[in-house]
């Protein structure tokens, strides 16, 4: 059993760092607020474009950074569980996946 939950955590750690070398991006506002991250959901890089977007209206800025923030972080999240969902996928042998309620790849 320690065999098994070891090869677990050996895939979990894997994917682990497969994410953090995925790099995404979401943008507000035509590119006003351009967020990165990574998928360990790591926030990578923030960028404000001044010439699409009113620097002294700093509700208007707060605003769009909360919401270009969540829509990367969504990004990730999204692509974190389909790597999940492949590594579950790749640990059930074929044919076998119908029993758990999953399909087989």
């Amino acid at each position: 059993m320690d065999k098994i939950f070891g090869k677990l955590q050996g895939q979990k750690d894997e994917m682990k760092l497969r994410l953090a070398k995925e790099t995404l991006e979401a943008e507000v506002e035509g590119g006003a607020i351009k967020v990165q991250v990574n998928g360990n959901r790591e926030i990578l890089d923030i960028a404000i474009d001044p010439e699409k977007i009113d620097l002294t209206d700093r509700e208007q800025l707060e605003d769009l950074l909360v919401i270009a923030v969540n829509q990367a972080l969504e990004l990730a999240t999204e692509l974190e569980a389909s790597e999940a969902q492949k590594m579950i996928n790749d640990m059930i042998p074929p044919g076998l996946g119908g029993l758990f309620g999953m399909k087989d790849a």
